[in-house]
């Protein structure tokens, strides 16, 4: 068994091991589950999508096989959907620039560590803010970055939770 964390088929490499595995006459399956990058905002109460909010939205690697931020991110910087960047940590200062670049200071942004673990930490901020936020709540990988007017709809989302939890 090859149990594999995290998204085996988004920026995982794991069509690469089963074709590795098949060359050499093994059998392979895969169970699939929910990808991190739809489920741990969901899970605190971010939705990627929201009608007159955000019509649509980019799941992009954060550092590319080359080390290097991928060009996506310079394109995703330019539209109005929501951004979820996965390993992008340590790029994160380039990200926040491509947006300042595109007069995007005031767009909200929350990184999820460790999501849906008992050791998850939420930072929220904007574009002009997420990296003191990261320095002031201690930040690391692995972590999601969301970008995107969505990120405000947490609260409300939060609060709509509570209320029924405790009718």
């Amino acid at each position: 068994v090859r149990l594999k964390g995290g998204d085996p088929f988004i920026f995982g490499r794991g069509s690469e091991e089963i074709n590795y595995a098949r060359s050499k006459g093994l059998d392979t399956a895969v169970v699939s589950g929910i990808t991190s990058s739809i489920s741990v905002p969901a899970n605190v109460g971010i939705p990627l999508t929201q009608r007159g909010t955000a019509e649509s939205f980019w799941v992009i690697t954060g550092t590319t096989s080359a080390r290097k931020l991928s060009s996506d991110v310079y394109l995703a910087a330019q539209s109005t959907a929501t951004v979820v960047i996965l390993m992008g940590m340590s790029k994160l200062s380039e990200i926040t620039t491509l947006f300042k670049n595109e007069s995007k200071h005031e767009v909200p942004v929350a990184i999820i560590q460790s999501g849906t673990t008992p050791e998850e930490k939420i930072g929220i901020g904007t574009i002009a803010t997420i990296e003191t936020v990261v320095e002031q709540q201690k930040l690391t990988n692995p972590a999601i970055i969301v970008i995107g007017e969505v990120v405000n709809n947490r609260e409300k989302i939060l609060e709509i939770s509570s209320q029924v939890a405790t009718v």
